[in-house]
């Protein structure tokens, strides 16, 4: 089967994918219903979709208060050297730590940018004293406590 492009995706490839991402549980039965194509059609475009990487996953999406992460924490990470073997090295070692849910590399005033979820500002700074600061390569971090979530994991815009 072929894969879809961009250019190929049509606008009930686009609805399927706008109404998964708002509602991963939807059955087939109801997404076929709302974009107005029978069933078997809706499942074969949908596997379609995964195969073709335009769905990466689905999952829950957990309220962080009811397990004891109601603290978010937005991390600008400086390394002390800026080479493709210190951010690999960097890297591997931030890939391990189970507490920080993104890393991004950026540009600009900081090496890393990392979204990390915590009990409160004493389990934060345990982990940033404990873990964050020995990481290789690590020269200086930046720390910002979110104090309200205005736009948190919005939906793709397409």
């Amino acid at each position: 089967m072929k894969e879809p492009s961009e250019a190929d995706l049509d606008r009930v490839d686009r609805r399927i994918l706008q109404l998964l991402q708002k509602d991963g549980r939807m059955s087939n039965a109801e997404l076929a219903a709302a974009v107005h194509v029978s069933p078997a059609t809706c499942h074969r475009r949908t596997q379609r979709l995964f195969e073709a990487g335009y769905i990466k996953s689905v999952r829950a999406q957990i309220a962080p208060e009811k397990v004891e992460r109601s603290a978010l924490v937005l991390v600008g990470v400086v390394l002390d050297r800026s080479t493709p073997e210190s951010f690999r090295t960097f890297e591997a070692a931030i890939r391990k730590l189970k507490f920080v849910l993104d890393c991004h590399l950026v540009a600009g005033d900081f090496d890393f940018f990392l979204k990390i979820r915590v009990r409160d500002m004493q389990d934060f700074n345990r982990m940033h004293g404990d873990q964050l600061i020995s990481l290789p390569g690590v020269r200086q971090t930046r720390t910002f406590f979110v104090m309200k979530e205005v736009v948190d994991n919005a939906p793709l815009d397409f």
